[in-house]
């Protein structure tokens, strides 16, 4: 059985000897046995460190909610501070946007629900697939860095218009 002792990061395998020939059929499906069950301590230990991970997540979205929220009570247009913070609040709405994406698709792949036991052509095409994922959502990330370094660009160039049509 495999477990993982506390503070390490290494399992400890425990081999039980079978009273069979090595290569006997009761000799691989123990085996086989005891990788599957490393196998889930080591997807429990991933669970539960997600589960850590999201109970920080969830604290770190209620303190970003309630800034948000104190924020829009004080602030004022038109302050000098405005287009920095819109930098940043472009840049987190994005990288918020990218990380709820990435839960959600955690929680939707088809493959870790249905199957326990992907052939080799679906592992392959899993694979290509999540790199294809993993490509694209950098893509879209760029492109949403992009469009928002545009948009404020966008907005400084009518404010200087404006500037320039009152004058």
């Amino acid at each position: 059985m495999a477990c993982r002792p506390s503070g390490s990061g290494s399992y400890t395998v425990v081999i039980i000897p079978l009273r069979t020939s090595l290569y006997s059929l009761d000799a691989l499906r123990f085996y086989l046995w005891i990788k599957r069950l490393k196998d889930l301590e080591k997807e429990k230990d991933a669970l539960f460190s997600g589960l850590e991970i999201l109970e920080k997540a969830r604290l770190w979205y209620l303190q970003r909610l309630e800034e948000n929220r104190a924020r829009q009570h004080v602030e004022t247009p038109g302050s000098c501070q405005e287009a920095a913070a819109k930098v940043r609040s472009c840049l987190l709405r994005s990288r918020i946007q990218r990380a709820n994406g990435s839960l959600g698709s955690v929680m939707t792949e088809p493959n870790v629900t249905t199957s326990s036991n992907p052939s080799v052509p679906d592992a392959l095409a899993d694979s290509d697939l999540r790199w294809l994922n993993t490509a694209l959502t950098q893509e879209v990330s760029d492109k949403n860095r992009q469009i928002s370094m545009l948009e404020l660009e966008k907005d400084a160039l009518l404010e200087q218009l404006g500037e320039l049509q009152s004058h």
